[in-house]
């Protein structure tokens, strides 16, 4: 009053709970009386509709936070309340003091057992939220409540915050409180972009019928496709009512994503509901602020357009593109600047043609209703309907193709499209062969080969499909759906020089800093009626050096959740390599007394270690049980551990064939091998739109460290839908050091195509050069001259070598018509084959089909025609159900591998590495010591022409000796040459490795001496030195085995339903191989029951057991 200053708070809003946003108190600013007193010229009566106050309001909405207000009611009986419902938002500099909770957005009915209210709460320099205050008055019939949690969603800030309750609010439950005071849950805390203001205005032109009674929405698009969610600008019936009226301009404030400094274009459109649906639009003017929030800038977006099913293209989206600018922004003197121009280069506004041609399969039209998205580099259509084909009246029918006009912005270059039926009427199914676009502008053409149902009923139940352009060839990770799928790209190369701040979107909780390898996870929650929870958990993994990995979540995959009573639940995850891991932390984000969790027992597996930890817990994690924390540290010293066999990750790219019909929905096996041995069987997860025609499709794979690969095999199961599949080739690069290996095919796994074969053999090329040969192989079986010695069950054999086995091979076609019969020989021929080497075993089996399914083997002999070397496997046994010890499978060894003769010659080659430490231009020596017999000595000679022994080298040579069996040590001398000066250097030589290899069988033996040898002139002086490490070659190990009877011996537990009826399969696996799938069968007697006892013979050759896999087909 002294001063004369007057404050004006202008409103413009409605304080009523059915208007606006349901608040019946609002938080003003104030501003200067010009906004609020009319002017001189206005005061003259030539004023229009507009107010400067309405100019306001989106500064007004900068200014204020709008938090979204979430409050669960729990699912107890008698949870819901009648009372009237406040709450209180305390921030670091204010709070909003008591509010009522009057307009819920979700339910009419507030506050209902089990129910979601989201409420509205506006405020202004509330500061940082840190805690909610909810209450009730304790009026009503029942005003007792049970609170699960209120969630506060402040969009302007981009953090959405949890304050978990999980108490009564109530005068006769838990401590009678009806006001509690909540606190958030930082673990549970989502961060993300903040929300910015726009200020949105529709024009409705002055045309007959121009307003429309729908719900209008709206999607704004900025640089490279980022764009808001589709966004309803009425929030109820009422307002869809008053707003859009014929000549009327109808402004919204809204919040929304951060599109960039460059609005490029707007999607417009409507439900198409209300008495009047149709609309025409005569231009819409977007507001915003300006970066640095000193001015504004407007952009118009011509329209004068229908938006009508029955008017125009009677199409109910438009996209808009804007024509004009219109800038004013406050300079430093206080000034304002206006500016208007016009937008240089605008998006042309295309017609694209989108011809979908309907395969010609039985059933494969559809009378559903089809909606497609097209997406491009700079933007996408947004989900069309496709109503009226251009050129037939019955659209989508069995072998037609259908077209359709869409208009859009330009699009750039289309790579990628989505279609989608709603699955009504009674043929809804639909087999889309392929899609065809034309932009009409510049005639650019593109291609998507489909192939595949939108059908519940057919391949995999899907109604909706993402298929991309036929030449595209870049990132396809939108297909990600799962915590799993997220992981895998976070372990791919593609990652490797991305920088993590920078990764936005579901992706961003995934990425970590340094190093990242897989993990696996397995968490057993106990049986406890209290144990299960559905709180988020994660893992925390300290190193050595106490090195720390982020918190890794635990995240079930979509549809599923929580950790039920009893359940074990596993995690394939990824995280930072701490390197050998000493301590991990075990927690979740639950923070009311409900959300108690009690673990029984954590497994976690590095396989790039090749370690698994099994830790029994036992213990509450819990704000009201035990000890009352919700995470807890396991030293992994108590821990059990397994070695499970170090892996090496391997991006692994697969080519699928340019061919109609090339995708597959088989199941498709892989078996690699490798110089240090082979895998077992792995299954490629299809992951929905692998392996489809004309694609490439990268994932991550864990293998055995084997490497250099020689060949893989790879098979198909025949099953599905799409049976067949045209396979390309793959191409294996390893994670840690870059090295490529291909493996070609070019050619159909199916029965009916190609090969007619489901199985085929590659072989590894690696710098161009083929790491195998080819042969064919001829196999001669003699069945013995025994009474019942024939068999009409099919036959078949797996031949081991040197370079692994040959995999499943059936005996089929014989020279003989009626196949192995009483002292017989037949004989098959096997072509184009991957060589397996010096052969060292054989299995043979038959499925115990026909009229006489028992079989007694004399022998087989197996030719490499290759080699011209034939190698005989005897037996002299039955595989019979009935007969001998009731075994249809066996294992025969090769009887060319003798014994050998402690005379016999053999070739060693010499590896030997000279270290930085000291070169040498004398003699060495070394004299081998092995389990058999000792080498005479083998001397190198040094000579000026032929240097050898140079820093930093390695020098090989290979010398005859007798058999020494296994090699235990090595005299290693040096050795003057003559007597003459040598010079103070050369008087020591640094030897680093010495590796020395059997050349016959392959055994490498490896020494790390890294010692310095000095120069003496007589050989009574050397150093000795013991084999650090053994490679035996699989030949070698098996080339004196003899079969093995192991005894099986099975408990079932006491549990109850603890037997099965299933048959149980086992597989024992040891240094030398494995048993094969082997069934455990036993005549006249009920096997498995509960707290029984069962054992079994299994003949085999000698193993070396290591691990066994147990099987049953339906639970045990």
């Amino acid at each position: 009053v002294n001063n004369e200053i007057t404050y004006c708070f202008p409103c413009q809003r409605w304080l009523a709970v059915e208007e606006d946003d349901g608040q019946l108190s609002r938080e003003l600013l104030p501003v200067d009386e010009s906004y609020v007193l009319p002017s001189e010229d206005e005061e003259g009566g030539g004023g229009g509709d507009s107010s400067p106050l309405d100019s306001l309001a989106l500064e007004q909405k900068d200014k204020s936070t709008t938090f979204s207000v979430t409050v669960k009611t729990g699912d107890k009986k008698n949870a819901g309340t009648d009372a009237n419902v406040f709450i209180t938002l305390f921030g670091t500099q204010d709070n909003t003091g008591m509010t009522l909770l009057k307009s819920s957005k979700t339910n009419s009915d507030k506050f209902e057992r089990d129910s979601i209210e989201i409420f509205t709460v506006e405020t202004l320099n509330l500061g940082d939220l840190w805690k909610v205050r909810i209450g009730h008055d304790n009026t009503g019939k029942a005003p007792g409540w049970f609170v699960d949690w209120v969630e506060v969603d402040a969009p302007s800030l981009g953090k959405c915050m949890t304050f978990p309750c999980g108490r009564w609010l109530a005068k006769n439950e838990d401590d009678g409180a009806i006001v509690r005071d909540l606190f958030h849950a930082e673990l549970q805390t989502k961060l993300y972009t903040p929300f910015v203001p726009y200020e949105i205005t529709l024009y409705t032109s002055d045309v007959f019928t121009a307003g429309t009674d729908a719900n209008i929405f709206i999607v704004i698009y900025g640089c490279d496709a980022v764009c808001t969610q589709q966004k309803y600008l009425c929030t109820n019936k009422r307002e869809q009512k008053l707003f859009f009226e014929r000549k009327s301009a109808s402004r919204f404030i809204m919040e929304l994503e951060d599109v960039g400094e460059i609005i490029e274009k707007i999607r417009i459109g409507h439900d198409n509901t209300g008495a009047n649906p149709g609309w025409h639009c005569s231009h819409v003017d977007i507001r915003r602020l300006l970066p640095d929030k000193d001015g504004t800038e407007t952009l118009t977006f011509p329209c004068d357009r229908w938006l009508a099913t029955s008017e125009d293209d009677k199409k109910t989206i438009r996209e808009l593109v804007p024509y004009d600018i219109f800038t004013e922004k406050y300079m430093k003197d206080g000034s304002l600047r206006q500016v208007y121009k016009e937008v240089e280069e605008p998006l042309d506004i295309v017609l694209y043609s989108v011809q979908i041609f309907t395969g010609n399969v039985p059933g494969a039209g559809t009378d559903a209703k089809v909606y497609i998205t097209i997406y491009g580099d700079l933007g996408d259509t947004g989900e069309r309907y496709l109503g009226k084909s251009e050129n037939r009246t019955n659209k989508f029918e069995k072998g037609t193709a259908d077209t359709f006009i869409i208009e859009a912005a330009d699009l750039g270059v289309i790579y990628k499209i989505k279609l989608r039926h709603d699955n009504t009427k009674w043929c809804a199914d639909w087999y889309v062969e392929k899609v065809e676009i034309w932009n009409d502008t510049n005639e650019d053409e593109f291609l998507f080969l489909c192939g595949r149902w939108l059908s519940l009923k057919k391949e995999d139940g899907r109604l909706e499909r993402l298929f991309y352009e036929k030449e595209y060839t870049g990132d396809r990770s939108s297909n990600c759906s799962s915590p799993a799928d997220f992981w895998e790209i976070a372990l791919s190369s593609k990652m490797a020089d991305v920088d993590v701040a920078t990764v936005t979107g579901p992706m961003a909780a995934y990425v970590q800093e340094g190093p990242v390898i897989p993990y696996y996870v397995s968490v057993a929650t106990g049986k406890h009626k209290d144990a299960a929870t559905d709180s988020r958990a994660f893992i925390l993994l300290i190193g050595e050096d106490d090195e720390r990995s982020n918190r890794i979540w635990l995240d079930f995959p979509r549809g599923k959740k929580g950790f039920s009573c009893g359940s074990v639940e596993e995690f394939y995850v990824a995280g930072l390599d701490v390197g050998i891991i000493k301590k991990i932390e075990l927690g979740h984000d639950g923070a009311s007394p409900e959300s108690c969790w009690l673990v029984e027992e954590l497994c976690l597996a590095v396989p790039t270690q090749g370690t698994k930890y099994t830790l029994r817990c036992n213990c509450w994690l819990a704000k009201d049980r035990g000890d009352g924390v919700t995470s807890r540290v396991f030293d992994l010293l108590d821990a059990m551990v397994v070695n499970i066999g170090k892996k090496v990750l391997y991006e692994m790219t697969v080519w699928t064939g340019d061919v109609v019909g090339g995708g597959t929905d088989s199941s498709i096996f892989m078996t690699l091998y490798g110089i240090n041995g082979s895998t077992e069987e792995v299954k490629l997860d299809k992951k929905k739109a692998r392996f489809e025609r004309e694609q490439n499709d990268t994932f991550i794979m864990e293998i055995l460290d084997i490497a250099p690969f020689t060949k893989m095999r790879i098979r198909i199961d025949g099953l599905g839908s799409r049976p067949e599949w045209f396979l390309e080739r793959i191409l294996l690069k390893s994670m840690n050091t870059g090295d490529l290996t291909m493996f070609y095919y070019g050619d159909w796994l199916s029965q009916r195509k190609g090969k007619k074969t489901l199985v085929c053999e590659m072989c590894a090329v690696i710098d161009g050069e083929e790491m195998m040969e080819w042969t064919s192989y001829t196999v001669s079986v003699k069945t013995s001259d025994i009474l019942g010695a024939g068999t009409d069950a099919n036959v078949f054999i797996i031949i081991f070598g040197e370079n692994g086995d040959s995999g499943t091979l059936a005996l089929k076609q014989s020279a003989n018509w009626n196949k192995f019969e009483r002292n017989n020989t037949d004989t098959f021929n096997f072509s184009d084959m991957l060589s397996l080497g010096h052969l060292c075993k054989l299995r043979v089996w038959h499925d115990n089909k026909g009229l006489f399914p028992g079989w007694h083997l004399s022998y087989i002999d197996v030719k490499d025609n290759s080699r011209d070397e034939t190698f005989r496997f005897q037996c002299n046994c039955w595989l019979s159900r009935s007969e001998g010890d009731r075994q249809t499978l066996r294992d025969l060894a090769c009887a060319n591998n003798e014994i050998r003769d402690e005379l016999e010659e053999t070739t060693y080659e010499i590896v030997i590495e000279t270290g930085n430490g000291g070169e040498t231009r004398e003699n060495v020596w070394l004299i081998l010591e092995g389990r058999k017999n000792r080498s005479k000595e083998f001397l190198v000679e040094n000579s000026s022409r032929q240097r050898a022994f140079r820093k930093g080298t390695t020098d090989t040579f290979e010398f005859d000796s007798v058999y020494l069996g296994d090699i235990a040590s090595l005299c290693v001398g040096h050795l003057a040459r003559e007597d003459r000066f040598i010079p103070k250097r050369e008087l020591v030589w640094h030897v680093k490795t010495i590796t020395i290899t059997e050349m016959e069988y392959g055994n490498v033996y490896f020494f790390n001496c890294d010692c310095l040898i000095p120069l003496k002139r007589k050989r009574k002086y050397f150093k000795v030195f013991e084999v650090t490490k053994t490679t035996e070659s699989f030949a070698s190990k098996v080339q004196s085995l003899v079969p093995v009877k192991y005894e099986v011996i099975v408990t079932t537990g006491y549990e109850p339903g603890a037997g099965t009826d299933a048959n149980v399969f086992v597989t024992i696996f040891g240094a030398n191989g494995d048993t094969g799938k082997r069934e455990l069968k036993q005549k006249m007697r009920n096997l498995f029951e509960r707290g029984s006892t069962d054992r079994f013979f299994l003949e085999t050759l000698e193993l070396a057991v290591a691990r066994l896999r147990l099987a049953a087909q339906h639970g045990w």
